[in-house]
């Protein structure tokens, strides 16, 4: 079965979660369970911990199944 992977942005970045690449270590949400939710939907929540922690949490994913990128700032 192929699902499209779960987008969650904030002001700074955008987080992606492909659940078919995961591989269930639950790193994320015992490292920074007040971003990474396991009883909550939505499951991640970019507004509980700060952009620097998130990104270092997201490098941390053994399976690659958690990414990101930074928002593009619009120039005025």
């Amino acid at each position: 079965m192929r699902t499209t992977p779960h987008v969650f942005s904030n002001d700074d970045i955008t987080v992606t979660y492909n659940p078919c690449q995961c591989i269930n270590a639950e790193r994320c949400a015992k490292e920074l369970s007040n971003v990474f939710r396991q009883s909550v939907i939505p499951w991640i929540d970019l507004d509980g911990e700060s952009t620097d922690k998130i990104i270092l949490q997201v490098k941390k994913c053994p399976s690659g199944a958690l990414k990101f990128h930074f928002n593009q700032k619009e120039v005025a």
